[in-house]
């Protein structure tokens, strides 16, 4: 084999390599598995819940799913435009897809469970009437304008200090 070979094969393996630990990180590496919780923090109080899954990560405010039960639909704001994000293939309960069609259908509600949580982010949550409900984290108007540079909406609270 000449060393031209063994260059391409080099660096081929090289980004097999990176490939396969990027795929890694991206859906494993930076989550951690939420411990149970029998109550989730709301903008009116705490919400009891039963059944809690959960996954969350530091590297970023959207990463953080949830899947649980609630015995009765909490007084909490309806949610504009709720878009469900996907989550790894491995976290079965949150199916992002079948959440967006069951909200576009009627057959789920969407709730704004918790505003700025962190700042420029909303979470909401998909409530069935079943009792059957799923959390995600959605950039809202003020981080939406601020992360594009913009100047920020009317009622805006200032973003952190860095």
């Amino acid at each position: 084999m000449n060393l031209g070979r063994l260059a391409i094969l080099a660096l081929l393996a090289c980004g097999v390599l990176a490939g396969g630990a990027m795929f890694y990180l991206q859906v494993w590496g930076y989550y951690r598995t939420l411990p149970a919780q029998s109550t989730l923090q709301t903008g009116a109080g705490p919400l009891a819940i039963t059944r809690f899954e959960g996954i969350d990560s530091d590297s970023s405010p959207l990463r953080y799913r949830a899947c649980f039960n609630v015995a009765q639909a909490p007084d909490l704001p309806e949610a504009a435009a709720p878009t469900p994000l996907n989550a790894p293939f491995w976290f079965d309960c949150f199916d992002a897809p079948a959440i967006d069609a069951d909200l576009a259908a009627g057959r789920a509600r969407a709730l704004v469970l918790e505003t700025d949580a962190p700042w420029g982010f909303d979470r909401l949550m998909a409530i069935y009437p079943n009792g059957r409900a799923f959390v995600w984290p959605q950039v809202n108007a003020c981080g939406q304008a601020h992360f594009d540079g913009e100047r920020l909406p009317e009622g805006c609270t200032p973003p952190p200090a860095r």
